[in-house]
């Protein structure tokens, strides 16, 4: 079969299989299998597939059509200016995220070698590119999860951050004196009533510890506030119609300057509150 074939068949398994974008994601999906850019895909042009290429790519599309997530069959994923690798033992990128990232530069923007704690590294995505983005950050970056920072170890050698970004296994911030600048945080923050109604991408394959609330976002902002400089800031990213509560919750603990940020979508997405100073 051809190359425009088989991208036929593909896109129609993914699209019964109900996947948002079948066509494109058979298109990375044979660039992987080709270990090509869907650039170079498109510029190679029509014509056979070896069947060792064809097998491969058919696998990839079964674990897609069963729904797993694009970035875990790939097994990278891109966020902001950097490549991670990411697996089951990690959630997503999202672009979303991106938004909490923009945000922290901009409060770092003033400071030559802020001092950053990232609590819940996952991956790396926000710990990685902060350090990526702002050449004298120095992270702090921790996980309950051995399986997460493994990952998060992988993409730090990666990336080549080894110098500036430390990995800490722990929960949440116990243990770290600080001070830090900054904190940020990528918190659980699904009810488990909602995990029902998500995208099997989500509900079938992400970790649940990653996602499910569990009283970590009221327990780091409790937490952050003696961890942080006097004026130190804190960054939390929250869930769909919850920025609000999570606003309140910082000006009870007596953050000032709380603000509610939103992503490219328009979405309430983030919250972030200052430190009294």
């Amino acid at each position: 079969m051809t190359s425009r074939e088989l991208l036929g068949s593909a896109t129609a398994e993914l699209e019964q299989a109900g996947c948002p974008s079948p066509r494109v994601d058979a298109e990375w999906l044979l660039a992987h299998a080709l270990r090509m850019t869907r650039s170079e895909l498109y510029a190679d042009g029509d014509h056979p597939l070896s069947a060792a290429d064809q097998e491969r790519f058919g696998e990839l599309v079964a674990r897609r059509a069963q729904r797993e997530p694009l970035a875990y069959v790939l097994g990278e994923w891109g966020f902001r200016r950097l490549t991670l690798r990411v697996d089951s033992r990690v959630l997503v990128p999202r672009p979303e995220t991106e938004s909490v990232v923009e945000r922290c530069l901009e409060l770092l923007a003033g400071s030559v070698e802020p001092r950053v704690l990232d609590v819940g590294v996952g991956s790396g995505t926000i710990a990685l590119a902060i350090a990526d983005e702002h050449p004298g950050a120095r992270v702090v970056a921790t996980d309950s999860s051995p399986e997460a920072l493994a990952v998060a170890e992988e993409n730090r050698r990666r990336t080549g951050l080894t110098e500036r970004v430390e990995l800490v296994r722990g929960e949440l911030i116990a243990g770290l004196d600080g001070p830090f600048d900054l904190v940020v945080s990528n918190p659980p923050y699904i009810a488990p009533d909602e995990l029902d109604v998500l995208e099997p991408e989500v509900a079938r394959y992400e970790p649940r510890e990653a996602l499910v609330a569990c009283g970590a976002t009221e327990a780091i902002a409790e937490q952050a506030r003696s961890r942080l400089v006097t004026g130190g800031s804190l960054v939390l990213e929250t869930g769909d119609g919850k920025a609000g509560a999570v606003a309140g919750l910082l000006r009870a603990l007596g953050y000032e300057d709380v603000a509610i940020g939103h992503d490219l979508g328009g979405r309430e997405r983030f919250v972030d509150g200052r430190t009294p100073g």
